[in-house]
């Protein structure tokens, strides 16, 4: 008797993991299209904040690729590269790159960088920091992210690519330095891969894939 009660429950937690999963799977299913056309138009927002479009008259988007460069922009996952243009000059270069280094992983980052080097701006797109602490590089919550505006690759020198704790320029959150100079890092790594490739970032062939690993 009780072993038939326990067989009858076992197969009714099944039928219930099962229905759950299917459940979980079809949310999924209609919900990520919906997810990813947010995703697109949060990146345009934010492309808009970063680069005014009265600096360029293509389009960002049709005029992109994508870039595989793990030991400058954080993982070897494909990174667009968001080109503007005036008159067919190049203007700036929008990067999107990936730190590993946050105190709760993977920190997604918009830069862009103007064809002098000079940064116009950095957005955190995607994260999972604590909230109250580590969210502070979020614009939404401080303005702390802004602080990078106007800096390039010289500016400051190499030393002051850092957190003050850590003996550079930018200011490290309150109760949060992981956060920051993980972002810091990431930022100071794209300056250096657009010196060195900024040839390479405005020749590059639209929705190409490139990759720069080797």
């Amino acid at each position: 008797m009780l072993a038939n009660n326990m067989a009858k429950t076992g197969v009714a937690l099944a039928i219930f993991a099962l229905i759950g999963t299917a459940l979980l799977a079809l949310t999924n299913e209609i919900t990520k299209d919906r997810i990813a056309e947010e995703e697109r138009l949060f990146t345009l927002r934010t492309l808009g904040e970063m680069v005014p479009d009265v600096f360029y008259d293509n389009d960002l988007v049709a005029d992109s690729f994508q870039l595989i460069a793990p030991g400058y922009l954080g993982n070897a996952n494909p990174k667009t590269i968001y080109r503007a243009r005036k008159h067919n000059a190049p203007v700036a270069a929008v990067i999107s790159t990936t730190t590993p280094d946050g105190y709760s992983g993977n920190i997604d980052l918009l830069v862009a960088i103007n064809i002098d080097g000079k940064l116009m701006g950095v957005r955190v797109i995607k994260h999972k920091e604590t909230p109250g602490l580590g969210d502070g590089i979020d614009i939404q919550r401080n303005d702390w992210i802004s602080r990078f505006d106007g800096h390039s690759l010289n500016n400051p020198g190499k030393r002051g690519w850092a957190v003050k704790k850590d003996g550079g320029i930018f200011d490290q959150l309150t109760g949060a330095t992981i956060t920051p100079r993980a972002v810091v890092k990431a930022v100071h790594l794209c300056l250096q891969y657009f010196n060195q490739q900024q040839s390479l970032i405005f020749s590059a062939e639209s929705d190409k894939i490139i990759d720069t690993s080797e």
